[in-house]
């Protein structure tokens, strides 16, 4: 009996060998069936997702556009919705917004679902400048469009200058520019905007910097150099003048011989009167005359000719 048993616990052991085999071949049977699947459908979804519609592109999105339209954005763009996504040049696409005269930058990117996002930052106007023809002019002395009536904007214009100018020394056109978009910074940390605003800012290589003011344009010749000093001047002026209730015709600030020395002409009044050091009230009439200065007042549709 003792024999028989120990038969029997010796015979299970090969048949339980043999399940097992079996057991794992199975396993490895369906693990390699699951994994051809699996790459049979990985296969298929690469497929699906680079030809078919899921990855094409859905919508071409603009933002930060105020004065370009999203419509002009989008037709400058080089995508268009159903193109290849993944297949899109975004800094193709940059560099071809950048071409509308409003926009100073633009960044593509795509997004999911699958579309194209473009945003753009606008340039942002800060004065005109008559080249022939007025134009507008950016924060940092580019002139980038001509100026229209729709775009609503009313800014000081820079003159001195002619279409020539511009095309043949374009640099010196715009260290220009850049020397009078200081000037109307300089004018309003001085206050002065409330008092009596630039309307115009003439540049001359002979008499320098004449500016037109307020509603009435008076002008006011700056001459060059000194310009935190003979605003300073100025503005204790206008605030005398408004004091009086008087407007000025000519205010001169560009007395080299006497600096500090300030020349008024009263509006009306074909006499001025002058002001010595940098406060006080203009005094009474004690100049006979005054000077010249590089022309008279004009729109902005006949701006001052460059002499």
């Amino acid at each position: 009996m003792g024999r028989t048993r120990n038969k029997r616990r010796a015979d299970a052991g090969p048949k339980a060998a043999a399940g097992a085999l079996r057991h794992g071949l199975m396993l490895a049977v369906l693990w390699g069936v699951g994994a051809t699947a699996v790459g049979v459908g990985a296969v298929a979804s690469w497929r699906h997702f680079t030809k078919g519609e899921s990855i094409r592109v859905g919508a071409v999105r603009v933002t930060g556009a105020v004065r370009a339209t999203e419509g002009e954005i989008q037709a400058l763009s080089t995508v268009r919705p159903g193109d290849d996504f993944l297949a899109v040049d975004v800094e193709a696409v940059e560099r071809a917004v950048a071409r509308h005269p409003w926009v100073a930058r633009a960044q593509a990117r795509r997004t999911v679902p699958p579309a194209i996002e473009i945003t753009v930052t606008e340039r942002e106007p800060r004065a005109l400048v008559d080249l022939g023809g007025t134009y507008l002019v950016d924060r940092n002395a580019q002139v980038f469009k001509r100026a229209g009536a729709g775009d609503g904007l009313d800014l000081p214009l820079v003159t001195g200058f002619g279409r020539d100018d511009f095309t043949q020394r374009r640099t010196s056109v715009e260290t220009g520019i850049r020397g009078a978009l200081a000037i109307l910074d300089e004018y309003a940390r001085e206050g002065l905007v409330p008092l009596a605003a630039i309307q115009e800012i003439h540049l001359d290589d002979d008499w320098g910097v004449t500016l037109y003011v307020g509603d009435e344009g008076t002008q006011v010749r700056l001459g060059q150099g000194d310009l935190p000093q003979k605003l300073g001047r100025l503005h204790r002026v206008l605030e005398a003048l408004r004091a009086e209730g008087r407007t000025a015709e000519v205010i001169h600030l560009d007395d080299r011989s006497h600096p500090d020395r300030v020349g008024v002409r009263l509006s009306g009044s074909s006499v001025g009167g002058v002001q010595d050091g940098a406060g006080g009230t203009p005094a009474p009439a004690r100049v006979d005359g005054v000077r010249e200065g590089p022309g008279r007042r004009r729109g902005r549709d006949a701006p001052l000719a460059r002499r």
